[in-house]
């Protein structure tokens, strides 16, 4: 397990990313709006577009990336107590199943919540699927009462999953 690093992801790597959110829609069972290639190269010019608000961390192993998270980071409205306010939400964990069960999840979460409080972030939610749930409390992650959502729909070629 020494042989893995998790870091910002290079400009180089993001087509390998963009595989790894490929496969992880195809692995929950969905089937994808667009052929691959395709989805690829809309893939990097989204994150060549969103890096200033979305930041891409890579696990590597030797030379190939084996799993991702992105940390989303939103402003927020100004206090008079803070005018310089933000906060972040985690989205799209994965690691390759052929990795898991080796604690490699929870490296990305930790590395994704350092991240956070290097950017001194106010706090930092998550969506998790059910089997991630341990993952992210042995990293911190509380139920909060004060947290609500609404489910908005699903429209063709996009989802809530994270």
């Amino acid at each position: 397990m020494d042989d893995i690093t998790v870091r910002p992801a290079k400009e180089d790597e993001l087509s390998a990313v963009a595989e790894l959110r490929w496969r992880w829609v195809l692995e929950n069972g969905s089937s994808p709006g667009t052929g691959q290639e395709e989805f690829v190269r809309r893939f990097v010019s989204w994150v060549q577009v969103h890096k200033s608000s979305h930041h891409c961390l890579v696990m590597v192993r030797g030379e190939a990336v084996i799993g991702m998270a992105w940390l989303a980071i939103i402003q927020r409205v100004p206090t008079p107590h803070a005018l310089d306010r933000a906060s972040g939400d985690v989205q799209c964990v994965y690691v390759l199943p052929e990795h898991r069960d080796a604690g490699l999840g929870s490296r990305l979460i930790e590395a994704v919540v350092n991240l956070a409080r290097e950017l001194r972030l106010e706090r930092l939610t998550v969506h998790s699927s059910t089997r991630a749930i341990s993952a992210y409390s042995r990293g911190g992650f509380v139920i909060s009462p004060r947290l609500l959502q609404v489910e908005l729909g699903k429209t063709k070629g996009m989802s809530s999953e994270r």
